[in-house]
């Protein structure tokens, strides 16, 4: 099988693994650490395009599915973006040293999103507060969950055939 097959592959079986952990509807903060979980570990087993690409996907299957409230549907695009950004920080970051990457990223989602639902849409209060400090805190466990699952596949020599790199886990 060609590099574009098992790259595409991949990335379907994440989306898929995303898509199901968001149909099981276990409440945000279950769900919400399993998605972002699945986010750094696309940025990490795939690269950071078909990690935005998940996550660009995901905010508008939660739409469509139920699984996100009507309600939210104009902060749709802030939560692409937020993902997006999560994918692209911690992918940049990771390279210096992963735990950081993780805060980093985890730090910017949340901002984009506590910026967007504070100053920028009209949403109900108790509506908007589900994308406020409860996303930094889904994004820092998930960042926490994926940290475990990727040291798991780089001890068993998994993931650096994922990511082509090896021990891309970098500590202090």
């Amino acid at each position: 099988m060609n590099d574009k097959i098992k790259l595409i592959t991949r990335t379907a079986l994440l989306l898929a693994l995303t898509v199901a952990f968001q149909g099981i509807k276990l409440g945000q903060f279950v769900t919400g650490p399993l998605v972002n979980a699945v986010l750094y570990i696309s940025a990490y087993a795939v690269g950071w395009p078909a990690g935005i690409f998940i996550g660009a996907v995901t905010p508008w299957i939660a739409l469509l599915t139920g699984i996100l409230k009507p309600a939210l549907a104009p902060a749709v695009p802030f939560i692409m973006l937020g993902n997006a950004l999560l994918v692209v920080g911690f992918s940049l970051l990771n390279t210096f040293n992963s735990y950081v990457a993780v805060l980093c990223a985890s730090v910017v989602k949340f901002l984009i999103l506590y910026v967007s639902t504070r100053f920028l849409l009209q949403l109900n209060p108790a509506i908007a507060s589900a994308l406020q400090l409860p996303q930094l805190v889904t994004a820092l466990i998930g960042g926490a969950l994926a940290m475990i699952v990727i040291s798991a596949l780089n001890s068993i020599d998994v993931a650096p055939k994922l990511g082509k790199v090896k021990n891309r886990i970098h500590k202090l």
